[in-house]
């Protein structure tokens, strides 16, 4: 199944996280072949980190983790949709949301 995911030239994926009771889009990031095998896996959402060049589970360090529902793709095969169910605030600030201010306010 991971086969036929249709990874980007550096072998990732944009990965969209939502709540599955809400249907707030909680924030974005990005999965390669490894951290997705290890998302089906664990029931635990893991990303890929861009920066830091290294696989991380989301709420390792902060106990706010994301328990998987569901995983989507689109029909492109090339943005991963994974409705979660999160133990805590999923953005580093404390925040239920990454995306909790608009354009407007920076």
């Amino acid at each position: 199944m991971i086969k036929k995911v249709n990874f980007n030239e550096q072998g990732l994926i944009p990965t969209v996280i939502q709540d599955d009771l809400s249907e707030q889009v909680l924030m974005v990031a990005w999965s390669n072949e490894e951290s997705l095998r290890l998302t089906i896996e664990t029931g635990q959402v893991h990303f890929w980190s861009r920066s830091r060049q290294a696989l991380w589970r989301k709420g390792a360090t902060s106990g706010n983790l994301m328990l998987v529902e569901s995983i989507h793709i689109d029909c492109d095969k090339d943005t991963l949709l994974i409705r979660v169910k999160p133990t805590g605030p999923v953005c580093h600030t404390g925040e239920v949301t990454c995306f909790f201010r608009t354009l407007d306010e920076l």
